[in-house]
């Protein structure tokens, strides 16, 4: 893992012990460094809405959480979803909920992932948060291994997307982040989530990342530009705005088809489309003889016993590992229940 330090432009590296280093010449200050065998707990906090396709997401997000929460190596507190329909549902006895309202209407126009800083800026508002750090999850994210609190001090720990680019749309990104704040590349290429950050610090970046994002959804040009990942990147941007800088970790999770091998990540992002045909070739793009893609339920959850990928699929090349382990961990955060999901 590494991030960049602006202030001295050297490149940190974590010694995979919980510390922070630079190369030999300047240290990190002692004062972000992570104590060894010192637990600091983060509390794990989901937008979601009370739409079918977001119910059956959020349970087996959760179920994993639960299986994950208590093993040796996991440092995840409590967990609550912020759900921004404006009322309650019928998971609330099942799932630790707070109601948040949505945007007034129209606002989002349609997007409604720009609902979710304005999500956490209410929660932030009106819940009591025993912990100090905060995970930003999706429902989506499936925990494959126990968690530690990837952040240190003022650090907090982001997973580095490849299509967020800062430095490429430098002309855009001016409009919200003045020549004066420094050079584009102090935008993290990250977007909200995951992230672990310090509670005291998302409560400063959360009403500039709303802001922002409402503002780049009025700019037509920046819209079109940045179209799903508009809201990643005024996360970005409303954090550079506070000077607040990233740890990047890479290993923070793996999005099955790209990664091919589950190795030492926390967290499965399922949001790309799965498609092999029956040799084991990937056919992303193209509907393939088995896939799976989350966008085929949108009404309700998959059904029970989900087929596995073709046995052809090679596992070092197209992540059969992968594939296997996010499978088996839908069907079962599905079927390992007394009643069905609704």
């Amino acid at each position: 893992m590494v991030m960049h330090n602006r202030a001295i432009s050297k490149w940190v590296e974590d010694d995979s012990n919980g510390g922070l280093f630079f190369d030999p010449v300047i240290r990190m200050p002692e004062i972000v460094r992570k104590p060894k065998n010192v637990k600091v707990p983060f509390h794990v906090a989901l937008t979601a809405t009370d739409a079918p396709y977001s119910k059956w997401q959020c349970r087996i997000m959760y179920y994993w959480y639960k299986k994950q929460k208590d093993l040796p190596g996991s440092e995840m507190g409590g967990f609550t979803r912020i759900l921004h329909s404006g009322s309650p549902d019928n998971l609330m006895d099942e799932i630790p909920t707070v109601v948040v309202d949505p945007l007034p209407e129209g606002l989002d126009r349609g997007y409604i992932v720009l609902n979710r800083p304005w999500a956490f800026v209410q929660w932030l508002e009106k819940a009591t948060i025993e912990e100090d750090y905060i995970l930003m999850a999706e429902p989506d994210h499936i925990f494959i291994s126990p968690l530690p609190n990837l952040g240190s001090g003022g650090f907090p720990a982001a997973y580095p997307f490849f299509y967020i680019k800062p430095a490429g749309n430098e002309k855009l990104l001016r409009k919200f982040f003045p020549e004066e704040m420094g050079p584009v590349t102090n935008i993290d290429p990250i977007g909200n989530s995951p992230v672990i950050i310090k509670k005291d610090l998302l409560e400063k970046i959360a009403p500039t990342w709303m802001n922002v994002s409402l503002k780049m959804k009025d700019d037509p040009e920046t819209d079109k530009t940045f179209g799903w990942v508009l809201e990643m990147y005024a996360y970005a941007v409303a954090s550079a705005l506070n000077d607040v800088q990233h740890i990047l970790r890479k290993d923070f999770m793996l999005q099955p088809p790209w990664d091919f091998e589950i190795g030492k990540k926390f967290i499965i992002h399922y949001t790309y489309g799965c498609d092999y045909n029956m040799k084991g070739d990937l056919t992303y793009g193209k509907i393939g003889e088995w896939r799976f893609d989350k966008r085929s339920f949108l009404r309700g959850p998959p059904p029970r016993n989900l087929s596995l990928p073709p046995p052809g699929v090679p596992e070092s090349v197209v992540g059969k590992a992968s594939f296997l382990a996010f499978v088996a961990m839908v069907e079962h955060g599905i079927t390992d229940r007394k009643y069905e999901i609704s």
